[in-house]
């Protein structure tokens, strides 16, 4: 058996049909054959593994999912339509009418959609916790409890979380650790080894990493992922088979884009650090970054992603959109290809002026997802379009 587990996810894959081809097939059916009706009751039992139905399991899904299992070192996953699917099913899994959850304030704007709008319809409590302050998170916690909800690096901000405090944490109050592990990869980071029970990815991102298909997926404990499945099962949010097939190819390349997608984006927040036109600038690798330790305790580089804030603000910030020869505009991240975006006016323009100064989402701030091309070509885009702000 192989060692490095990224070893085991490019070598994990189905069984070669007939043809014994190299490449594993893609299992484009809704639904699979039975021999006879015995075999297909004790299938419908859950008597055996076999596949029934492509919203239950399909091959080339399973085949994507165990992969990721390798990668992140988890027992088991299931892997959905989309990253927020994925979210979404972690909550109504395992959370019901009465319930609390604690979540890190500094979240991707659809989760807090997802929190503060539609889980209060089924009765389930939410307090939100400073990510840059630990103290914060024991003293939210109440008798009705019965989740931590956390991302780290954050979205947009890139505030870094003690993943081995949050371990410990969960562990000592019995809490489902539930960490959404999308900005760092579980090439860069895994946080089970901490003591998560669930790990979350939009798989749209870095893990596909040329912006073509959307995909989702959660690992974690085996018997918390069987609850998932019952619940994503009856309730449908199955990731397409052709879409497993591609993100199942794009780990075997993770690890490589993951290397170069953060040594251009070190290379970039170095020279642009001490810019005139900007105020701050935030890198996990950078030592000016208020959890660089914790970083480079947890994660194996930065990642891709770095974000700054502008000093003319709100209409600065567009005005750096505008000017972009190369950078791309898009609702995306985790590119092949430079993305450069502004949370206050985008992702993140449903919440209120004061939820988004709470999460540290400021007028001026920009988020560059750092792609493959030359760093300098990167570079000199961003710099031309800093002097026009």
């Amino acid at each position: 058996m192989p060692e490095h587990k990224i070893t085991k996810a490019i070598r994990t894959r189905v069984d070669q049909t007939n043809e014994m081809e190299h490449s594993s097939p893609l299992f484009l059916t809704s639904s699979f054959c039975f021999d006879n009706a015995e075999d297909m009751r004790a299938a419908f039992a859950d008597e055996n593994d076999d596949n029934i139905y492509t919203r239950f399991s399909n091959p080339t899904v399973q085949e994507f999912i165990d992969r990721m299992c390798a990668l992140e070192g988890a027992e088991d996953g299931f892997a959905t339509a989309s990253g927020m699917s994925a979210v979404f099913a972690s909550f109504m899994t395992f959370l019901k009418k009465g319930d609390h959850l604690i979540a890190c304030n500094a979240i991707f704007g659809s989760t807090h959609t997802i929190i503060t709008k539609y889980l209060p319809k089924y009765g389930i409590e939410y307090t939100y916790v400073d990510a840059g302050d630990p103290k914060q998170w024991e003293s939210a916690i109440r008798p009705n409890t019965k989740m931590i909800y956390l991302e780290t690096p954050t979205n947009p901000g890139l505030e870094i979380i003690d993943l081995e405090e949050a371990g410990k944490l969960s562990r000592k109050h019995n809490l489902i650790l539930n960490v959404d592990n999308c900005f760092a990869t579980p090439v860069n980071q895994t946080p089970i080894q901490y003591g998560a029970d669930i790990v979350i990815h939009s798989a749209t991102k870095w893990i596909d990493g040329q912006g073509r298909v959307l995909g989702g997926i959660l690992v974690g404990r085996k018997d918390l992922i069987h609850e998932v499945y019952l619940f994503c099962r009856s309730t449908g949010p199955a990731l397409s088979p052709f879409n497993a097939w591609v993100l199942s190819r794009s780990l075997e390349t993770l690890d490589v884009r993951m290397e170069r997608h953060a040594s251009n984006a070190l290379h970039i927040a170095q020279a642009l650090e001490n810019h005139s036109k900007i105020s701050w600038l935030k890198y996990p690798y950078l030592p000016s970054h208020p959890q660089h330790s914790i970083a480079l305790k947890q994660m194996k580089n930065g990642g891709g992603i770095f974000c700054f804030e502008l000093k003319g603000g709100l209409e600065s910030g567009r005005k750096f959109l505008d000017n972009l020869a190369i950078l791309s505009l898009t609702a995306n991240l985790g590119d092949t290809r430079s993305i450069a975006s502004h949370p206050a006016s985008t992702t993140h323009a449903k919440l209120s002026e004061a939820e988004r100064m709470a999460t540290g989402i400021t007028p001026g701030l920009i988020r560059i997802s750092v792609g493959l091309e030359h760093r300098d070509d990167i570079l000199q885009d961003i710099l031309q379009t800093l002097e026009k702000c």
